[in-house]
């Protein structure tokens, strides 16, 4: 726990610049705000008004190659009577216009900070293609000295070439970052991860061809048709072929003991697809109903989008072959697979199989990235080095990166980092950094020669996340199953204290419902649903449904025995200060009689427990929810068993009901609306979309807190002698932002 002293906006401000050692340390202390005493008397219902964000684009249809048009923008839906929600037809309306800023603060610190959103271009047309090849100094002397082909060897005939944001840049350097433990994969993940076979480009809103270099859509929208790039070789120069995607398919994902729960990703209406191979270069996927949105999925973020992210679960879509088979029982006999795995200290082939096509952790697994990993995240100095065989060109011919080497240094926790970060020791950091301290990043940006700049989300931003299928304590479970149980709580939230306090009153206080310029926005008045604090009305829910009794403190009884009834919030440290907003929670609570209990574990321990089905509430973000198709919904609800809102009704969705366990009927209403949505085309796929998020935003699935706002990765510093770097980024998880600005082409300009 915390202790719970306050120091005013007003008095962060007056920070000296020239704090140093302990001084800048003190400064970097976290500071919550003290949580408003708690009284007997019921609260106003505050006034969450706040900054209307500007419109932002819009998802666009996939480049030519046949992917879902473009969704009309949301029209508003009828306000709900009697405190319910009531679902609205959406009418297509006029497309969102483009604009600089998804927040738009009045007179709020930071905002000459949000730029213009810029960043590279992929160039499709084949006649751009540079028609020779250059390479970093140190490669051209390994060829020279023959251990390497030559650059055009490597890369291929068909390169992905960039046209940088602001000019062709030079070869060399450090790129010097930071990271908090091995829990911490996105930390290279963010900004290395880009060998999906479609990818977004830099606006988020529009799909282009990557390790593909195109595909057709057939049948309806049944099949789909991808072409590699010719040429292509992982790190270790061997080719990737079409059979690197058919033992993915058929020794991995289809593998029960590696893969028990199929996903939902690759599937249509709870029917699995399948995977063939056509020709070396060529893959196709087949689904028993149409799958409009599965470009789209593949851009994005989720179990069968890229290796480099999913390899180390067994997913991905696909794997080094020839590397991958020589630990797996199907290809070496399952008595020496487990041998294997038990002289390497692993407990069984399936942990030693998951560990070596981790890109973080294994530095000799081949990879399709622009670095590759040549020490382990489990180390204090997690390093990645220039992919001799990296297939990104600029338009000049130079292969990509320019940048030599990513050095990521441990930081043990938050703190670590942001001191690192105010003293000027990192070239590019946007992960961890603490909007709080916003005005120390501004009074050291010279003594630190670095620029701030701010990227508010379109959604993202963090929520209390309820387990409906918690099964360990029954009475637990029966109100974390009771949506004005939740709807209770979520009223019983105020807001506007947490925007003040945590996010230095940038963001938007409101539901868990995306932004009203993205294209499934349910409408305005559902970032208001059961997002307004009532104490009165909070407290008139929870006597509604039985919880009547209290304590002589003024604290609910459970039902079952005299006894206090008690939620446990588990949080981990990361990006904000999840545990102080939490314990702030707590005290609000105390206004409606909840007791809560706030428990911090470290990242890894809480997957751990949310995967087991443990947890009654976790502290997460919202990713992705700004593009419902381009990312895992695990936080919008239970598509798998790795869902904060429900992992055995997860297991159910994802496998077709043949797993985990039959979800509430609402739940199982939202779902079928998903499923519909991925099949559909549009306009129909963006109305499904819609409806999925009224009734998770109705049902309180997860308590929405403030959204919209620079919080999670929005606070970018970078030094000034970086180069190609974007006034602004579009951020968000399904772009995986800073990855889709191709980070390949920042470079060092002394």
């Amino acid at each position: 726990m915390v202790a719970n002293s306050s120091v005013s906006r007003r008095t962060f401000l007056r920070a000296s610049a020239g704090v140093a050692g302990l001084s800048l340390l003190a400064a970097c202390a976290p500071q919550a705000p003290t949580p408003k005493p708690a009284d007997s008397s019921p609260a106003k219902p505050a006034d969450s008004t706040a900054a209307k964000p500007a419109e932002a684009p819009k998802p666009a249809a996939p480049a030519a190659t046949t992917a879902p048009a473009a969704a009309a923008k949301p029209a508003e839906a009828p306000p709900p009577a009697s405190g319910q929600a009531t679902p609205a037809e959406s009418k297509p309306a006029a497309p969102a216009k483009p604009a600089a800023a998804a927040v738009k603060p009045d007179d709020k610190i930071g905002r000459h900070l949000i730029g213009q959103l810029e960043g590279p271009t992929v160039v499709t047309d084949v006649a751009q293609i540079p028609k020779s090849f250059k390479e970093a100094p140190q490669l051209a002397e390994l060829v020279k000295a023959g251990q390497l082909p030559p650059v055009a060897e490597r890369i291929g005939q068909d390169p992905i070439v960039v046209k940088p944001v602001r000019e062709i840049g030079k070869y060399g350097g450090v790129w010097k970052r930071g990271f908090n433990g091995p829990g911490d994969h996105s930390a290279g993940n963010r900004v290395d991860e880009s060998d999906h076979l479609t990818y977004f480009d830099y606006t988020a809103t529009k799909v282009i061809p990557n390790i593909a270099k195109s595909w057709e859509v057939q049948d309806g929208g049944r099949t789909f048709v991808f072409h590699l790039r010719r040429g292509m070789k992982w790190s270790d120069g061997h080719p990737l072929t079409a059979d690197d995607f058919l033992f993915w398919y058929e020794d991995m994902y289809q593998n029960k003991d590696l893969i028990p729960t199929p996903s939902a990703y690759f599937a249509t209406n709870g029917k699995q697809g399948t995977l063939s191979k056509v020709d070396d270069h060529t893959v196709k996927y087949t689904f028993q109903d149409p799958y409009n949105a599965f470009p789209i999925v593949l851009a994005g973020q989720g179990p069968v989008m890229g290796h480099a992210k999913e390899g180390r679960t067994g997913m991905g879509g696909f794997a080094p072959a020839h590397y991958l088979k020589q630990f797996h029982p199907k290809h070496i006999g399952a008595d020496a697979a487990e041998q294997k795995a038990k002289a390497a200290g692993f407990d069984n082939w399936i942990s030693m199989f998951k560990f070596q096509n981790d890109w973080a952790r294994n530095v000799d697994l081949p990879v399709l990235l622009p670095w590759k990993s040549v020490t382990s995240i489990t180390t204090p100095t997690w390093t990645l080095e220039r992919n001799p065989y990296s297939v990104w060109v600029d338009t000049e011919g130079n292969q990509l990166p320019y940048i030599d080497r990513i050095q990521m240094t441990l930081g043990e926790n938050l703190e670590v980092i942001n001191l690192r970060a105010i003293a000027g020791e990192y070239d590019f950091q946007d992960r961890h950094v603490d909007l709080q301290k916003l005005p120390v990043f501004l009074e050291n940006q010279q003594r630190g020669n670095y620029k701030v700049y701010l990227d508010p989300s379109d959604s993202e931003g963090p929520g209390l996340f309820f387990n409906t299928s918690f099964e360990a304590d029954a009475e637990i479970a029966k109100w974390i199953g009771n949506a004005d149980f939740r709807r209770a709580l979520a009223l019983g939230i105020d807001r506007d204290q947490l925007n003040e306090g945590f996010f230095l009153g940038l963001g938007v206080p409101g539901s868990v419902a995306p932004g009203e310029q993205t294209v499934y926005s349910p409408g305005p008045e559902y970032r208001d649903r059961w997002a307004k604090l009532d104490v009165t009305q909070a407290n008139q829910l929870l006597d509604k449904i039985g919880l009547t009794q209290k304590d002589s403190e003024g604290y609910r009884l459970r039902t079952d025995r005299s006894e206090r009834l008690r939620i446990e919030i588990m949080t981990y440290a990361g990006f904000l200060q999840a545990t102080q907003m939490a314990e702030m929670i707590r005290e609000q609570w105390r206004k409606i009689g909840i007791a809560a209990i706030v428990q911090e574990v470290e990242r890894t321990l809480g997957i751990r427990k949310r995967d087991s089905n443990e947890h009654h509430i976790m502290v997460e973000i919202t990713w992705g929810t700004e593009n419902m198709f381009g990312h895992h919904m695990g936080q919008l609800f239970p598509v798998d068993g790795t869902s904060p809102i429900g992992p055995v009704y997860g297991r159910w969705f994802a496998s077709g009901g043949s797993q985990g366990k039959e979800p509430p009927a609402r739940m199982k209403e939202l779902m079928e609306q998903f499923r519909r949505g991925l099949s559909l085309p549009d306009p129909e796929q963006t109305n499904a979309g819609k409806e999925v998020w009224k009734i998770a935003v109705d049902e309180v699935f997860s308590i929405g807190l403030v959204g919209q706002s620079p919080v999670v990765q929005g606070v970018r510093v970078a030094k000034n002698n970086l180069g190609n770097v974007p006034a602004r980024l579009m951020n968000g998880a399904s772009a995986h932002s800073p990855g889709n600005n191709l980070t390949q082409t920042y470079f060092f300009k002394s």
